[in-house]
């Protein structure tokens, strides 16, 4: 599994659906996908939401991305991570 980093935008139509229920359906769209949430926040900044998801491969996190977004009306930015032990023993 590989790591993603999800980061989200609210519209102002999203803002006034956001609710625990949800949140549980975003999830499940994730997992649906074939992700496991790992971390989900709340962020202040160019960003609203902060979502750290494995998924097997890219394809998997793009259309978890795209399901999420049409569930919600969030804008995601979805993008690959490693660790820092991994980056450094590939730029050593």
């Amino acid at each position: 599994m590989a790591k993603f980093i999800m980061l989200g935008r609210y519209s102002a139509e999203a803002v006034k659906g956001i609710a625990a229920d949800r949140t549980k359906k975003a999830v499940e769209t994730m997992e649906k996908a074939g992700g496991k949430v790992s971390a989900m926040y709340a962020v202040l900044g160019k960003y609203d939401l902060a979502f750290i998801v494995d998924f097997p491969g890219t394809a998997e996190a793009m259309k978890a991305s795209i399901a999420v977004t049409r569930l919600t009306g969030i804008g995601f930015t979805t993008s690959p991570a490693i660790s820092i032990e991994e980056f450094d023993r590939m730029a050593g």
